[in-house]
């Protein structure tokens, strides 16, 4: 799903003075779907190929033991001598479950087309031997272990049941076009939660944050339409405040149809505009949008940096194996797929996944 961002001037001439100033974000819908209005999505099927590799290993076991002969027993794999036996058994054993690995092996291996692909290979599965040969057999699964036997934050659960542990209730949609209204979370907020590195993977929509290897940044999260029922949710509101301290890394995950943004900048609080609304460099984000048939979209954005005439801060933003990228760097010196003041008006900028759950990984203070 590709976002549009623009700004809303009102003026008023008895008084003299701007309000309203700010993104607004409309979506190029589905052409499958044109009774839909904006926010639209401008997106194209893809086709899925899948492949499982299962590797079908053999172990032999060697045991020595020492001391006494023994009485011969019969058995088929084992010899004695006068002093040794040696029992050796050879086991054919079946491959663990297809497993899917992180991003950085990029085995690709099940693709889609737009450009976003997900690496996936068999991993050395823990073997333990039968009693008899069997023929090799293979049950996918989801979750992915890594070194030291924790499960990386890019799987998914095997049970295929994601949590909502954290997570307020959810708020029934409303409106239509740039003013629709998704789950904004009840109590406010409460849809975009921080989770540990641990328990990522079990949420649906959830995205890693690193940055600056020497500073301490500040990211703010909002909701597109704000406590009030406005679309105002980038003036002052925060649905979730995290201090990133240099060198860290952190997850945030969001529950379904959540539409809104995060600011990001150096020190303790986000820069502002005259108007109130947070003037720095955005991450913008739409996840299982009920609206546009669950589709996932994302940007960066500094339409509001810019329009204020303030720092651009970078950011670069990319589906987990870094296929489809938003990136703007620090001052917008490079600006690739993503929104600056000049394309406020252009549709079709960003990621967008029509998958059952999206990891991004947004990079704060990126440069090249």
């Amino acid at each position: 799903m590709q976002w549009k961002s623009f700004l809303l001037f009102v003026a008023i001439a008895d008084l003299g003075l701007a309000r309203l100033h700010g993104h607004q974000r409309r979506h190029k819908h589905n052409p499958a779907h044109p009774d839909l209005q904006g926010p639209e999505a401008d997106l194209k099927a893809r086709d899925l190929e899948v492949k499982t590799v299962v590797d079908l290993e053999v172990v032999t076991v060697t045991t020595t033991i020492t001391g006494q002969p023994v009485a011969e027993a019969p058995a088929p794999s084992s010899s004695s001598s006068s002093s040794t036996t040696t029992t050796t058994t050879t086991t054919t054993v079946a491959a663990a479950p297809a497993e899917i690995t992180p991003a950085e092996t990029h085995e690709d291996v099940i693709s889609i087309d737009l450009g976003a692909s997900i690496g996936v290979s068999v991993a050395a599965p823990s073997l333990t031997p039968s009693a008899e040969s069997t023929a090799p057999t293979s049950t996918p699964a989801a979750s992915t272990t890594v070194s030291g036997g924790s499960t990386s934050w890019t799987s998914t659960p095997s049970s295929g049941e994601f949590s909502t542990s954290g997570f307020g209730t959810r708020t029934n949609s409303s409106g239509s076009g740039i003013e629709y209204s998704g789950n904004v979370g009840s109590p406010w907020g409460s849809n975009i939660i921080e989770v540990s590195a641990s328990t990522a993977y079990q949420y649906r929509y959830v995205v890693q944050f690193t940055g600056s290897n020497t500073e301490d940044w500040t990211i703010v999260f909002w909701n597109k339409i704000g406590p009030d029922g406005k679309m105002d949710g980038w003036y002052g509101h925060s649905a979730l405040n995290l201090t990133l301290g240099a060198g860290e890394t952190k997850y945030v995950a969001f529950d379904e149809d959540s539409q809104g943004g995060w600011g990001a900048a150096k020190g303790s609080s986000l820069p502002t505009d005259d108007y109130g609304g947070y003037s720095c460099t955005w991450g913008e984000f739409d996840f299982g949008s009920t609206i546009n048939d669950g589709w996932s979209g994302w940007d960066v954005s500094a339409i509001q940096a810019q329009a204020a005439g303030q720092t651009v801060q970078g950011m670069k933003i990319c589906n987990h194996n870094g296929e489809t990228c938003s990136t703007i760097t620090s001052g917008a010196s490079t600006v690739t797929n993503a929104y600056t003041q000049s394309e406020a008006s252009v549709d079709g900028i960003g990621g967008s996944l029509n998958t059952d759950s999206v990891r991004l990984v947004a990079i704060i203070d990126y440069s090249e």
